[in-house]
């Protein structure tokens, strides 16, 4: 029997004609199925992790809750150790959102090549290294030189350990601003610097914003810094010079757990409650406003 014959025999091929499932359709089902509920199982074990986590602060630390515990001072209250965390964080968010916005839009508007690689690179590894690591390099340049623990040295730290988030969110949000509203305004002649200014980062600024508020929660919990650079003060009394060190309350949890005193841990585990729901109220407030700015960039 001759090829041509052979294939005369055969059906031809038809591109219209219905798919019809194969032998390995049940062993490709089963192993979606197991996929799934692999993927199912991990997620409702992370949420079940948090959810133990936060009942057990609420649990030992709801006791400790006061209108004092608020607003006194120690060893009753953590009143100093809220204003000085709010400090220290603000001065780290003056300083990281700046730059971090700045190198967003390098990357996104000028950026390219060999440059923006390596850029992205040392971002990447900022937001991956342990923070202990900043805390000792901002003490050797700074506490050392000065001979004295600071808010600004633990502010210092802590836009060290915000500039990656900051630079990261507002890239991804940049990227999502249309290239037509860049072509339009290069088409109305109008600078570069110009358009973004006065289009690209006001179409982005909820986007920024998140990517802000994502940056505070995390520097907002950061104990390893604020150990090195800022513990040398009980926090009886408020204190706002950026000079000297300020109380703060991830050092305050640290130094309430170390003492033998069960009133000491009843604080730290209030302490821990109000800094564990101040950074869950940023993260959730930050996931909406990210929603909200997608959906606009959408529209």
């Amino acid at each position: 029997m001759t090829l041509e014959s052979t294939n005369a025999h055969e059906s031809p091929f038809d591109p219209a004609a219905p798919l019809t499932p194969t032998g390995n359709l049940r062993r490709r089902r089963a192993i979606s199925r197991v996929a799934e509920s692999g993927a199912t199982l991990a997620a409702a074990l992370a949420v079940g992790v948090l959810g133990i986590v936060v009942y057990g602060v609420l649990v030992h630390g709801a006791g400790a809750l006061s209108l004092d515990f608020f607003f006194e001072g120690a060893p009753n209250g953590i009143g100093p150790a809220l204003v000085g965390t709010a400090e220290i964080v603000t001065m780290a968010t003056l300083l990281a959102v700046p730059l971090g916005v700045l190198v967003a839009v390098y990357l996104v508007e000028f950026g390219g090549g060999r440059i923006a690689t390596p850029v992205r690179l040392a971002l990447d590894v900022m937001n991956g290294y342990p923070s202990i690591i900043v805390g000792v390099f901002i003490f050797i340049l700074i506490v050392e030189a000065t001979a004295s623990q600071s808010a600004i040295a633990a502010s210092v730290a802590l836009a060290i350990i915000m500039l990656s988030i900051v630079a990261r969110g507002t890239e991804e949000v940049l990227r999502l601003v249309p290239d037509s509203m860049r072509e339009a305004s290069d088409a109305l002649g109008v600078s570069r610097w110009r358009s973004i200014l006065t289009v690209i980062l006001p179409s982005a600024v909820g986007g920024i914003a998140t990517a802000t508020i994502l940056a505070v929660a995390r520097a907002a919990g950061e104990t390893a810094p604020l150990i090195l650079l800022t513990s040398n003060n009980p926090g009886i009394e408020v204190s706002l010079n950026p000079f000297e060190a300020v109380p703060n309350v991830p050092g305050t949890i640290y130094r309430l757990s170390e003492e033998a005193n069960p009133e000491g841990f009843a604080r730290a585990w209030g302490a821990g409650f109000v800094l564990l729901a101040l950074i869950m109220a940023a993260n959730v407030g930050a996931r909406v406003l990210l929603n909200r700015s997608r959906r606009k960039m959408a529209g």
